[in-house]
């Protein structure tokens, strides 16, 4: 780890334990290893360079001829992926084919810089946060149960950093519900789901009901986690989770008026409420 360190200064390290994530402690003055804030893969990984002479620290010549052609563009490392369940102490390493490619003079600093900038970049990625659907809607009553669910869908990104071909898995993991009268549900699993009509108006877990009338602007925030794999590589979680808010959606909440009437319309048609009478009041 080059340079000079900062406290809370954090770096990604490819050693022969796998990918470890450091921050640098001022007090103790040493970097210290911590757990990642990704929900952890069963595996842990690995790479090794293809055909490098630990001796003359160079790549053999007539060894890169029989390996993989890492010829789309310049300074191209043949490079293989090995992983072990994360439970074997020591790891218990297997190869995963087929054998990839990393482009840069230094292989290991390409791969550190990725992982170091992968969570601000997914965060940049047009992620879509899906659709929030009301039940009922686009008007709804006042202290009725209004059903809120999400449609999120698992979306793919292929982007550049540093010259190597990165592939981004998202995944809809968390729901957040901001319902516009100060109030909001989450982060929570549960995406919700729909209602039959007969059903509209009964609780769920992640229905609202609102307590004044008026129109109110809905946002639903989804919360993805990702992975992400370099040249084909394995997938390697992304820290933390990537946070994308839809527009606002309006949901209009009216107030429900009950009246009772001594006649009924075939006694009296012209009566409030029947087809041939006056509107009713607002």
């Amino acid at each position: 780890m080059a340079g000079p360190a900062i406290a809370g200064d954090s770096e990604v390290s490819w050693g022969a334990s796998g990918i470890g994530v450091w921050r640098y402690d001022e007090v103790s003055g040493v970097w210290l290893d911590i757990p990642g804030t990704a929900p952890q893969d069963p595996n842990v990984y690995k790479f090794e360079y293809l055909c490098l002479d630990t001796t003359k620290n160079n790549f053999d010549i007539a060894c890169l001829g029989g390996a993989v052609r890492c010829d789309k563009a310049p300074d191209g490392r043949p490079v293989r992926w090995y992983a072990s369940l994360r439970v074997f102490s020591p790891p218990v390493w297997a190869a995963l084919q087929p054998d990839r490619c990393v482009y840069s003079e230094k292989p290991e600093d390409v791969l550190g810089k990725i992982a170091g900038q992968i969570a601000a970049k997914f965060q940049q990625l047009p992620v879509s946060p899906g659709t929030s659907v009301v039940q009922p809607s686009p008007h709804t009553l006042k202290g009725a149960e209004t059903n809120f669910y999400a449609e999120a869908e698992v979306q793919a990104f292929d982007v550049d950093m540093f010259g190597q071909s990165v592939h981004v898995i998202a995944t809809p993991v968390q729901y957040t519900w901001t319902y516009g009268d100060g109030t909001s549900l989450g982060p929570t699993p549960a995406a919700g789901g729909p209602l039959p009509q007969d059903r509209w108006g009964e609780k769920t877990s992640t229905s609202h009901a609102y307590a004044e009338t008026g129109d109110f602007g809905v946002v639903l925030t989804t919360h993805f986690q990702g992975t992400y794999s370099v040249n084909g590589g394995p997938p390697l979680p992304i820290p933390g989770q990537g946070q994308f808010s839809g527009p606002s959606q309006t949901v209009s909440v009216w107030r429900s008026i009950t009246r009772n009437f001594a006649d009924d319309c075939l006694r009296n048609p012209q009566g409030q409420g029947c087809p041939a009478g006056a509107p009713p009041s607002p």
